[in-house]
């Protein structure tokens, strides 16, 4: 007969376990059986390990048991193992040779030891199981924005409060101009979910192109409804992003479409991003206009293909948009170099007509070198873009004398000089010939008002 403290007990218990299966969602069966496996470890110490112990729980009452398991044997060798007849009849009147019978413990002294072992057991199971349960939830939410509330701050990450989990805002992730405070709204994008040894981790992230991304589908419905695409989203986070957005409607301007009226969806954005400047860059298959384009919000003058294998680009800008063009540190000119996938030289009108200068007085003098050519003639083959000794040996007297000034003696006394020059300077080019650039291909981009914030 059980006391009226020991029922309220065994209430307690079931009240407990009803309360874990609703909160944590951990199914009764399973604390049943950590706290089994706990009284069957704290009798084995004290009746064995070899002893054969079993344990069970009333489902209905919350009434622990404990029993030992012996064979009915005659003659009895092992007694940790085995009963004889007349032993086993006492517990259980129709036992036989041969059969298990179940002999009752008491398990008063071994309560405590149980419950010690079964809590550390539960604590540890709770938190297995709350691990699988928050990664079976977060996992496939990869990708979502999330509000949460700083929890704490450790070091330069930021532990976040999700309700239902904790995630963690590492440094790395975060926009460098920000500064946070416990109890401080925080909103993110779970950025991944890492199921590791020493535990479950929800990264978020505030600085990956991919939380961009999410506000603009926040903002634009046309981005949700496939109206308009996001292509490709490069930043620097909290100082300048650039967003290569297409429309798949004609009808639909993907620029303004994500500008808003006055500038009212992409200042939301903005603003939840600390005031970064955000480029919007329309999508157009032509190279060299995408590459002008990826300057905004400098406008560009012309773009030169320098290697196209290679992908090595060359753009020229007024001399009063090379500052722009390039950026604070080199911030824009590595952006539009990330968006297109090409390097990217930038130079102004003023350095490239430097440069030219510089090329047409050096072609000069080594052009001057060979007996035949004059001043005259020596301007009319760099405007030809026959820049040095070696291409001159190269050509034909046709090639020559189709020239302005340059006659069929001409033309054989200048490739007789630069053929002689030649062999009397063997070494003549060898370094130019070697560092010499691909051959280019020049697109000049007319002005153009681009969109950009």
């Amino acid at each position: 007969m059980t006391t009226n403290k020991e029922q309220k007990n065994k209430s307690d218990l079931l009240l407990a376990l009803e309360q874990l299966e609703r909160e944590k969602n951990i199914k009764r069966e399973d604390v049943f059986k950590t706290i089994t496996d706990s009284l069957v470890s704290a009798l084995r110490k004290y009746f064995g390990k070899t002893a054969q112990i079993m344990a069970g729980i009333d489902p209905d009452t919350g009434e622990m048991a404990g029993f030992l398991v012996k064979k009915v044997s005659d003659p009895v060798i092992t007694p940790e193992l085995e009963i004889t007849l007349a032993e086993a009849q006492v517990h259980q009147p129709d036992a036989k040779l041969g059969d298990d019978v179940h002999i009752p413990v008491p398990i008063q002294d071994f309560s405590r030891i149980a419950a010690q072992t079964a809590k550390q057991v539960l604590i540890q199971k709770i938190r297995e199981i709350e691990k699988v349960r928050v990664y079976d939830e977060y996992k496939p939410r990869e990708g979502e924005v999330v509000t949460g509330l700083v929890h704490h701050v450790a070091g330069r990450d930021i532990f976040v409060d999700l309700g239902k989990a904790e995630a963690i805002l590492p440094f790395s992730e975060q926009i460098r101009r920000e500064h946070y405070s416990v109890n401080q709204r925080v909103r993110a994008i779970i950025h991944r979910v890492d199921k590791e040894n020493k535990g479950l981790q929800i990264v978020l992230s505030r600085a990956s192109g991919n939380f961009l991304k999410a506000l603009f589908e926040a903002e634009v419905p046309e981005i949700s409804e496939k109206v308009i695409e996001i292509l490709d989203v490069v930043r620097d986070p909290g100082f300048r992003a650039k967003v290569l957005v297409r429309s798949n409607s004609p009808k639909v301007d993907p620029v303004g479409a994500c500008v808003g009226i006055r500038g009212s969806r992409i200042r939301v954005i903005m603003n939840e991003l600390s005031n970064e400047k955000i480029d919007l860059i329309p999508y157009i298959e032509d190279t060299l206009t995408m590459i002008a384009k990826s300057f905004s919000p400098a406008t560009v003058s012309s773009v030169k293909i320098l290697d196209k294998e290679a992908k090595r680009a060359q753009i020229i800008v007024p001399d009063d948009q090379l500052a722009m063009a390039i950026g604070r540190e080199g911030q824009n000119i590595r952006l539009a170099s990330r968006l297109t996938g090409w390097e990217i030289e930038v130079k102004s009108e003023g350095q490239r007509s430097e440069d030219n200068k510089r090329t047409t007085d050096m072609a000069m003098q080594d052009l001057l070198k060979i007996d035949g050519i004059g001043a005259k003639v020596a301007e009319t083959l760099i405007t030809m873009n026959v820049l040095d000794i070696r291409t001159v040996a190269g050509l034909t007297e046709e090639e020559l004398c189709s020239l302005e000034g340059i006659g069929e003696k001409t033309a054989q006394k200048i490739i007789a000089g630069a053929k002689k020059f030649l062999e009397e300077n063997p070494n003549y080019g060898q370094a130019a010939a070697q560092e010499e650039a691909p051959k280019t291909e020049e697109v000049k981009n007319e002005p153009e008002k681009t969109e950009g914030k």
